[in-house]
């Protein structure tokens, strides 16, 4: 036998964790002995969750995807709870405190990213750790330190109107806070969103009772009231907003500190390839939101598992040359129970560029399209989630637009009839972070998976953010359907053609020679 090269993998989240789930899977656990460093003391878990872990809507372990236990049912050695402290390329060896030390043959960093703690005044305590009262949302330790502290609180400021403060905003109201929203922009969710968009989302969560505050830079923490731990957040332009709560959600950093101290090349992230390999070290690769590759970041969880699974079957010997060429990103979002999906470009790139949108500001729905060359670009749908899977799938696929682009806006009108499951080509992609098609859906379903849960699990669509979940419903009750309607059907002979009948004693036709039932019954 072949010895077994060392493969050391730093950072247990979902893109690491992905990586060696991948990996494993196509035997990887016989070519490589598999060390892993997880700076949390657990297993790995789904982060996209979060939000709801703080709403109450789930346990805490209802987000782990891997317990402690699995790592060594796979015969991998996991150190939780141990941050790896420096790399050393030149003994290929990774060290941690504690006198650990690994050596590797190949690395994969996968360090993800960090929160964007901004320069406020008063958030850290003499000691240097984070004011009482004040927290990041980040980990499931971050959740659960809100969650405790927000059973005694009574207002909050959430810093941070993108994706990530509107979460936490959304699990702080389910608790019954008060809740404020400071943004530093001048409208919400400024990196996925374009300003109409944004001022219409605005509009929509101020009606289910958040309090919006924009072009707001948090300067400093007021002084606490009474033996609150805090007493309210200061503004540049002098504004205070009293509160016992603050919770920092304005955006996450990729964390590239080891890569820096090992030498590795870095820009905004850890710079690598097409195979994904570090710049100036191919025995090293760098995944998920830490990795920078041909100039971009990625932060949705679809790309990151997709690197994942390219470098699975690129290290397992599946298929050596499977290299990363970037992705079409689009995504589906609930932003407290708002439905919202954006893709591609969010605005105009060129003169040629054509822009169609709809507006009805007392729905609070607003639709955009970004059409290049007679195809989707890009697309802001806001507040209507019926027009969402026409217009991702003509993104996905990248194609030609009818020329009545409305009725790609308005499904059923135009002569374009509205798609349900029924309509959906097998390849249409249901599950936008796992990149499952309708087509492996209905494999599951016919493999013996009869209940949502049961698809869920053996196919990971709906594990991600689960917006599509009741997507993957429908296609789950369609095949139910079908294959009751198979069930109860007689296929006959009769005359030489083929004859169905339902399944039924008094409605079958007599068995004859001339009628020989050659199909169920």
């Amino acid at each position: 036998m072949l010895k077994k090269e060392r493969l050391v993998v730093i950072g247990n989240g979902m893109a690491g964790a992905r990586f060696v789930e991948e990996l494993v899977a196509r035997g990887g656990a016989e070519m490589y002995d598999i060390v892993m460093f997880g700076e949390e003391p657990h297993g790995n878990y789904n982060r996209i969750l979060l939000s709801s872990v703080l709403a109450g809507c789930h346990k805490p372990e209802d987000t782990l995807i891997n317990e402690l236990s699995w790592y060594e049912e796979q015969g991998i050695k996991l150190y939780s709870g141990v941050k790896a402290g420096w790399i050393d390329r030149m003994g290929a060896s990774v060290y941690a405190a504690g006198g650990i030390s690994e050596s590797y043959d190949k690395l994969v960093i996968a360090t993800g990213s960090t929160p964007f703690l901004p320069p406020i005044g008063n958030m850290y305590d003499e000691d240097g750790f984070m004011r009482d009262g004040v927290f990041s949302f980040r980990t499931l330790e971050d959740c659960q330190a809100m969650i405790d502290h927000a059973a005694s609180a009574r207002r909050v400021v959430v810093v941070g109107g993108g994706l990530l403060g509107l979460e936490a905003a959304r699990g702080l109201l389910e608790r019954g806070l008060e809740v404020h929203i400071a943004h530093l922009g001048d409208y919400l969710m400024n990196s996925q969103l374009d300003a109409p968009a944004g001022a219409m989302l605005k509009q929509t969560l101020e009606g289910l009772g958040l309090n919006i505050h924009l072009d707001k830079l948090a300067e400093s923490i007021t002084p606490p009231f009474a033996g609150a731990p805090v007493g309210g957040l200061k503004f540049k332009d002098g504004e205070e907003l009293e509160c016992d709560m603050i919770v920092v959600a304005a955006g996450v950093r990729p964390n590239i500190d080891l890569a820096k101290q090992s030498g590795l090349h870095v820009q905004h992230g850890i710079v690598v390839q097409d195979d994904l390999s570090c710049r100036n070290d191919r025995n090293v690769y760098a995944i998920g939101e830490c990795a920078q590759h041909r100039g971009k970041l990625f932060g949705l969880v679809a790309p990151l598992w997709e690197q994942a699974r390219i470098l699975a079957e690129q290290l397992s010997g599946e298929n050596p040359e499977a290299s990363f060429r970037g992705v079409r990103v689009s995504t589906k979002l609930k932003v407290l129970g708002v439905d919202l999906a954006v893709m591609g470009d969010k605005d105009l790139q060129t003169d040629e560029d054509e822009q169609v949108h709809y507006s009805e500001p007392a729905r609070g729905v607003y639709k955009k399209l970004i059409i290049r060359n007679g195809r989707l670009a890009g697309a802001i749908l806001l507040g209507d989630g019926l027009t969402t899977p026409g217009v991702l799938q003509a993104f996905d696929r990248s194609e030609l637009l009818p020329d009545n682009r409305a009725s790609l806006l308005f499904p059923g009108t135009g002569g374009a009839a509205q798609i349900d499951v029924a309509d959906l080509p097998e390849t249409a992609q249901v599950c936008n972070c796992n990149g499952v098609t309708k087509g492996r859906i209905i494999q599951a379903c016919q493999d013996g998976n009869g209940t949502l849960e049961a698809v869920c699990k053996a196919t990971r669509a709906g594990t991600g953010c689960g917006a599509c979940k009741p997507q993957v419903k429908a296609i789950v009750t369609f095949e139910a359907n079908q294959a009751a309607s198979q069930a109860a059907t007689v296929i006959s002979v009769i005359g030489g053609k083929k004859v169905a009948f339902p399944a039924i004693a008094d409605e079958a036709p007599a068995r004859t020679p001339e009628n020989v039932a050659v199909g169920r019954s």
